[in-house]
């Protein structure tokens, strides 16, 4: 029996200065502070377990999400956590229909990055309670109890209930085979932190050249600045990564559609995997028309992190509009969320790759994607997720890579507690860091 009852929840402004080493930096974001709004719960439990959630933002912002989370707590503060998880849909629903911050919504934007905080902490407690790492509580669920937890409302014209049901049974059959090879070998990534827009030449080799002594073998590159300097930073990359390994580009919204064909066909002859993000997110005809332009070039189509929800990406899946799907943690509505899309790619046979790239997002999405092999995909063919090495020590429990893998994590929990050192320094705009570089004139209040 799983007691408690929320009594308070607590979210703080964290933030980190990327910007000033260019970490992030692509042809949209140029100056990115990675940061989090920062949610704690806390319940009477004579346990002291605590629930630990976040969102990932840029900086300036943040101060907003921190609102909207503040304006949601009145729905968590003063629930059983057992009430909550034995019907979590219900709850899910509660804070994502409020009646008037969902004008502000719905399901999108601020107020649902502000949802994904409070749940990823919900579902960070709730872990610890079972004694479990999230992948697994989620690997052990009965197929009924994970259906339990999905809001199916806006998706069952492409996915029922009944579809999930069976999806998840058939996932059960070679599940402990393929927990097996997780805990063994770990889920495939590949690496973002060698080729941020704002890297010199110089520092795209040293990274490269060491991720590949690390054994790394899938390259990102930030594309879409300046067609001739793209055409100069792929031709580098792939002269240091050779012909066999793996090279996607990423544009980051960048370009008008047809801009972004022609663009990505001049890149053609680098071989990337994919171009992710190529247009507006919203865009999904757009994203449907570069994909079928692409294909004769063998180049796919990756979206996903700046998909507002289960809804876009049901749009994206019928509309054939993506090749490669990228949850992220924290853009959708948590755990929840991002189960009725996996198993929305599992129907369209479409490989999930997730995002990973900001402060916190590899601890969380590792998860994910590790149940997403054991019990939904069953498959690593096209598959990998994203990895960037940059804050990983501040937090409590770090993502763990071994030969370009991640290792399932073993402590119990969502992996999304922050060190209290790291809070208390740069939470902002209090934080001594912060303090230190609002004195120095190198950043404003």
């Amino acid at each position: 029996m799983i007691t408690g009852k929320i009594t308070g929840l607590t979210v703080t402004d964290v933030r980190f200065p990327t910007s000033l080493g260019h970490h992030g930096s692509d042809a949209m974001h140029t100056d990115p502070d990675y940061s989090a709004a920062y949610v704690v719960i806390e319940t009477d439990a004579n346990d002291g377990l605590k629930g630990y959630g976040l969102t990932f933002t840029l900086g300036k912002g943040t101060e907003i999400v921190v609102c909207a989370v503040k304006a949601l707590s009145q729905h968590v503060v003063g629930r059983s956590l057992e009430d909550i998880i034995c019907d979590f849909r219900a709850f899910y629903r509660q804070l994502t229909s409020d009646g008037q911050l969902r004008w502000i919504g719905p399901e999108k934007g601020v107020v649902h990055l502000a949802t994904a905080a409070v749940l990823n902490a919900v579902w960070d407690l709730w872990a610890k309670k079972e004694k479990k790492p999230l992948w697994k509580l989620l690997v052990d669920m009965n197929p009924n109890q994970l259906l339990s937890c999905i809001d199916f409302r806006y998706i069952t014209d492409a996915l029922t209930e009944e579809e999930a049901l069976e999806i998840l049974q058939n996932g059960k059959l070679g599940q402990k085979a393929r927990e097996e090879h997780m805990e063994k070998f770990g889920y495939p990534a590949y690496t973002t932190s060698c080729a941020w827009l704002g890297y010199s030449d110089q520092q795209l080799q040293n990274l490269c050249s060491n991720a590949l002594k690390d054994g790394w073998t899938k390259f990102k590159v930030k594309v879409g600045a300046d067609l001739e300097d793209d055409k100069r930073r792929c031709k580098l990359i792939r002269s240091m990564i050779g012909p066999d390994n793996q090279m996607m580009l990423d544009a980051n919204q960048r370009w008008d559609v047809n801009e972004a064909v022609h663009w990505v066909s001049e890149l053609a002859v680098y071989k990337p995997v994919w171009i992710e993000e190529p247009t507006s997110p919203d865009d999904i005809l757009g994203h449907a028309t570069i994909s079928k332009a692409l294909s004769p070039l063998g180049i796919g189509v990756a979206t996903g992190e700046q998909c507002h929800n289960r809804v876009m990406f049901k749009q994206f899946l019928q509309a054939k509009a993506l090749q490669y799907l990228q949850i992220d943690s924290c853009r959708l509505g948590s755990v929840n969320e991002n189960l009725s899309v996996l198993l929305m790619a599992k129907k369209f046979n479409i490989p999930v790759c997730p995002h990973a790239g900001g402060v916190g997002l590899c601890e969380l999405v590792q998860h994910l994607i590790i149940f997403d092999y054991i019990s939904v995909s069953g498959s690593l063919e096209n598959r990998m997720c994203e990895y960037v090495d940059h804050l990983h020590e501040h937090f409590k429990y770090p993502v763990v890579i071994h030969q370009a893998a991640y290792m399932p994590p073993k402590d119990p929990g969502y992996s999304t507690e922050i060190k209290e050192e790291s809070v208390l320094q740069y939470q902002f705009p209090d934080g001594a860091v912060w303090q230190k570089l609002i004195q120095d004139n190198r950043v404003k209040a």
